[in-house]
């Protein structure tokens, strides 16, 4: 029999004292002669969320047809975005933190506040851009295409440009080949700039049925969705096979956190006068048939995992793993299922690329500093890319420093949710083992970010206040009704740059991928496509026909050298009787300057050097970029 005290449930029709984002006075007080009518709507959930989300709304639309995403600068989209979208941003995030005062009895307008700033933030590139965002996403249509023509993937092929790897794990592109087919439109590519948007819609009930778990204060799950969202700024929720593995995995810990609670495991947790009062009581434990027959329902998701991307099966495993260390989740059969078909995918389909990153593990085990490098090689150069930089680091440590505090000050709350904090810490060292190209670092944080968001939103959502008022609480009260916009303020200020600061590198004007496309068309099969990097639309278009050498994606010291003779360099690098192409684009410019994989001036120096030279013919020349043909008999 659970013990009842005076604190009011999440579900409760009128918490006892005001949310913490209510401000200093009651809801609903008066103001001696009766409420006014300001006072009136903000007692309406439904119609201040309304006129917030209209106005937003109103805005927004006003805003995107002057996005000057063409005349892209040194900050990217930051200073292109027109004051009415920040204004849009501003009032979507008051009316989040208003329809926070009554999330317990009309939840579903915090919801909308979510969605909608989703959109907000992630949605003018999908409706303005005229090309796809992001050269890695060309990349991924190519592959869809590729299945499209020939109806099949090699994954035993030795493919150049580490395209290997997709065909090892097809899942992803398999998927959107079927809805290629289905929606009947030319490619993926159609479609594409919406990933992120699709992505957070269905990440959101996950998130909810997560938090939901551990927590019955409304207002705290949405502050930590909210959260979720503004520091989700690592961008693999694009058109990649990443984004599609991340839900799924989500989904499965979502799940064994409701489902898998062992029965006699709940100890105190079950107790309300011990939980904090915003702590949801631990899920009704399951016994060893339902248990099994949830690992059977679950078994497919997790092969779909495997099939789809090759480092969040690890994630998983090493999660559930964590989970075995608390007496709630001891369940050691999901967790050998997980394994067994991990191993099982990484020794048929993925040996090729397994066995490759077996080898290389001993090389970059215990590299701290190189497996902890954002990026390729070199450092960020230009305004925008160094306070994108910059706003990582500091979206990070925002983060930690919010979920810290939380985990201090709100003990019994941690203590609850402790498999949600164990789920988040339990991939932090997995950086020590493999840089993972460059990007260890963002998956790591990437995997820990949904309980980050939990406890960061805890830090800032007070506990129900209870029946007794005093003093202190209402100066808690006080400070968290200035603490939560304030926050939320600042961590939308780092999400655009973090998100948006390095745009000119990721848009494409369509004649540079014109240009591109009618190279690779007309190159015979087996040539050799040169660029510094592969950062650039189509680049991997034909990539099943075509072998490729992106020269610049090295440390800096060996570019500079290569640029001494660019010529004699790449001559050097292709081997006799080659049909050899170099495809210099205004996006490789961009990237390689922004990236640090060349210094100031060394691109256009690259360009001029190789087309003044007598062992390349120049094909097309562009303002945006020129074709060059390797010509071996002028040597």
């Amino acid at each position: 029999m659970q013990q009842h005290v005076p604190v009011p449930t999440a579900e409760s029709s009128t918490p006892p004292a005001p949310d913490a984002a209510s401000g200093p006075g009651r809801p609903g007080g008066t103001d001696g002669g009766g409420p006014g009518p300001w006072r009136t709507a903000l007692r309406r959930p439904r119609t201040l969320g309304l006129l917030t989300l209209l106005l937003a709304a109103a805005l927004w639309l006003y805003a995107l047809p002057r996005i000057g995403f063409r005349e892209m600068g040194d900050y990217g989209l930051l200073d292109r975005l027109p004051a009415a979208y920040y204004l849009s941003l501003l009032v979507l995030t008051a009316g989040f933190v208003l329809s926070l005062r009554r999330a317990a009895t009309a939840p579903w307008w915090p919801a909308a506040h979510c969605a909608a700033m989703l959109f907000a933030l992630k949605a003018p590139p999908a409706v303005l851009y005229d090309a796809v965002r992001y050269p890695w996403s060309s990349k991924h249509d190519a592959v869809v295409d590729t299945l499209l023509a020939n109806g099949e993937l090699r994954p035993e092929a030795a493919l150049s440009g580490n395209m290997s790897a997709y065909d090892q794990w097809p899942g992803f592109f398999t998927l959107n080949a079927g809805l290629v087919r289905a929606f009947g439109v030319e490619s993926a590519a159609a479609y594409a700039n919406w990933a992120p948007i699709v992505f957070g819609l269905l990440m959101t009930p996950v998130l909810v049925l997560l938090y939901r778990t551990f927590c019955r204060d409304w207002r705290l799950v949405w502050t930590a969705v909210w959260i979720f969202q503004l520091a989700n700024w690592v961008g693999q929720d694009y058109f990649a096979p990443q984004g599609l593995a991340y839900l799924l995995h989500l989904t499965v810990i979502a799940v064994v956190l409701r489902h898998f609670v062992r029965p006699g495991s709940a100890g105190r947790l079950r107790d309300r006068s011990f939980l904090d009062p915003a702590a949801a009581t631990v899920p009704p434990p399951t016994g060893s048939r339902q248990r099994a027959l949830c690992v059977v329902i679950l078994a497919p998701l997790i092969a779909a995992i495997n099939a789809t991307h090759q480092l969040t099966p690890v994630m998983l495993c090493i999660c559930l793993l964590a989970l075995n260390l608390t007496r709630r989740y001891r369940n050691v059969g999901l967790l050998v299922v997980a394994g067994l078909l991990m191993l099982t995918w990484d020794l048929t389909m993925g040996r090729p690329l397994f066995v490759e990153t077996l080898r290389t593990l001993k090389e970059s085990l215990g590299e701290l500093t190189q497996n902890s490098r954002a990026g390729y090689a070199g450092q960020l150069t230009g305004p925008g890319p160094e306070l994108a930089g910059a706003a990582n680091v500091l979206m990070v440590l925002a983060v930690v420093a919010l979920a810290g505090a939380a985990v201090v000050l709100r003990r019994r709350l941690t203590r609850s949710a402790l498999p949600l904090l164990l789920v988040s810490v339990a991939p932090v060292p997995l950086f020590v083992v493999n840089d993972y190209g460059g990007e260890m670092l963002f998956r790591v944080y990437l995997f820990a970010l949904p309980g980050g968001a939990f406890f960061a939103a805890a830090a800032l959502v007070p506990a129900f206040a209870g029946t007794h008022r005093g003093r202190a609480q209402a100066l808690r009260r006080r400070a968290a009704a200035v603490a939560l916009p304030a926050v939320l303020l600042a961590l939308l200020t780092g999400f655009l740059p973090s998100y948006y600061g390095k745009e000119k590198m990721y848009y494409t004007p369509p004649a540079e991928t014109a240009l591109v496309t009618r190279t690779l068309d007309s190159a015979p099969d087996g040539s050799l496509i040169l660029a510094t990097t592969g950062s650039f639309p189509q680049a991997l278009h034909r990539y099943d026909s075509l072998e490729h050498w992106y020269f610049a994606e090295q440390e800096l010291p060996e570019n500079e050298k290569m640029l001494k003779d660019p010529a004699g360099y790449l001559a050097e690098g292709i081997p006799p009787g080659t049909t050899a192409y170099v495809i210099l684009t205004r996006t490789q410019d961009t990237y390689t300057a922004g990236e640090g994989l060349l210094p100031a001036g060394g691109f256009e120096r690259l360009r001029t050097r190789l087309s003044a030279s007598p062992l390349f013919r120049t094909v097309e020349s562009h303002p945006y970029g020129v074709v060059l043909e390797y010509r071996p008999a002028a040597r």
